[in-house]
């Protein structure tokens, strides 16, 4: 069982008193080895730093006793007031005080802004960098809650579907490139991609989603034109990194060569990340002229490449993701229909909260359910439009 690391309670240069770990148990830095200086120490947080909790708690008890002596030996309020703090929940809630249910909406508001003003935005990568520190903040504890909330409010009609598509595609680049054992400069680009992707139709972005019927030709031509357009406004903006421009550029390219707007071919791996990002969250949003796709049949549709092979993009994110994303719908062996609030072990066993009897009639409380067991087990995906009941998301993580 891990718990989360207070990476900034460590001091530059001071040996750390525990293995850090990433969620998926690759060992990030040794006991006794140091953070070299804040560089080390942001490449660090983008991988969610973790200890293992028994040393958490063994930690946490040698830190109590050390201050019990003090206080018995009447050491003075200086001397104990320099006991190395211990690790733990506690330190990472001060660090992040708002819950997820909070910060997604509240970030959704100051990204739909920035992005509608465009190449006209005011000291814009001041203003971006802000929300990607929040989003670091929120993402290093609160990772399923996040894509929960963040699943939740792009089935909403009535909320900004260009806002939701950026910040969702982010989490994914991020959660999904270090699976992929990327880089953290190469993540850090990815993400700034995926948050400015659509800078060149923000506005075109959130008027399509609720348009019922298809693009009219001018439509047609300002979407096509709109990676190229983001490219320039972009650069307008001062953003010279080469990954995070070249992302923006060909997020809508394919490997054989059918995208556009130039029709390259030959993607490398960062870019198919960005692109396999956009493809499944479009997938899974609906729109006026459409229902969004199950979560598993989503998953399906970026696993497998156009030569219906799997794809080793498409099968970090199921790897990461599961078959059945944080706020999506499933319906249970028992009649019941739940909503996804946890990832599982396995891809295809995540924790549910059961919404709707068997007979569809709202529970009175959502009931937990865990989906290994036989008597809960998955039969099948579920649209959000195929789901009349909407509960608050604060409600539904509150029974967690």
């Amino acid at each position: 069982m891990y718990v989360p690391f207070p990476l900034d309670d460590i001091a530059l240069k001071s040996p750390v008193p525990v293995n850090v770990w990433d969620p998926h148990g690759v060992l990030l830095l040794r006991k006794g080895e140091m953070i070299e200086d804040e560089r080390h120490r942001d490449r660090l947080h983008m991988h969610l730093p973790m200890v293992d909790e028994a040393e958490y708690k063994a930690w946490s008890f040698r830190y109590t006793a050390a201050i019990d002596r003090m206080v018995r030996g009447n050491q003075s309020l200086e001397s104990i007031a320099g006991v190395t703090r211990p690790m733990g929940l506690e330190v990472v809630d001060e660090a992040v005080p708002e819950s997820a249910a909070q910060a997604w909406p509240d970030l959704h508001s100051t990204l739909a802004t920035l992005l509608h003003q465009g190449a006209h935005a005011h000291e814009f990568q001041v203003r971006l960098a802000q929300i990607e520190r929040r989003i670091l903040a929120v993402t290093r504890t609160r990772v399923d809650d996040s894509l929960f909330v963040l699943v939740q409010l792009l089935q909403d009609r009535t909320v900004g579907y260009s806002a939701t598509h950026a910040l969702l595609c982010a989490v994914l680049c991020r959660l999904v490139g270090q699976t992929l054992g990327l880089d953290g400069d190469t993540v850090t680009a990815l993400q700034r991609a995926a948050l400015t992707m659509n800078i060149g139709m923000s506005r075109l972005h959130d008027a399509l989603a609720q348009q019922a019927g298809p693009l009219n030709a001018d439509q047609r031509t300002l979407v096509q034109a709109h990676p190229s357009q983001g490219v320039a406004a972009l650069q307008q903006l001062g953003v010279r990194d080469p990954l995070w421009l070249r992302a923006v550029r060909d997020h809508h390219e394919t490997p054989e060569g059918t995208g556009y707007p130039a029709g390259r071919s030959g993607m490398d791996v960062p870019i198919q990340l960005l692109r396999l990002a956009d493809i499944y969250v479009a997938r899974l949003g609906p729109r006026a002229h459409r229902p969004g796709l199950s979560a598993v049949r989503a998953a399906r549709d970026i696993y497998l490449g156009a030569d219906g092979q799997p794809s080793p993009v498409g099968a970090a994110f199921v790897k990461t993701l599961g078959a059945h994303i944080p706020g999506s719908y499933v319906r249970l062996g028992s009649g019941e229909v739940a909503v996804v609030v946890r990832r599982g072990r396995r891809a295809n066993i995540p924790l549910v909260l059961a919404i709707l009897g068997r007979h569809g009639l709202p529970l009175g409380e959502p009931a937990l359910r865990d989906t290994a067991e036989p008597a809960h087990e998955i039969q099948g995906g579920l649209a959000a439009d195929e789901v009349k009941l909407r509960l608050p998301a604060a409600k539904l993580l509150a029974r967690l």
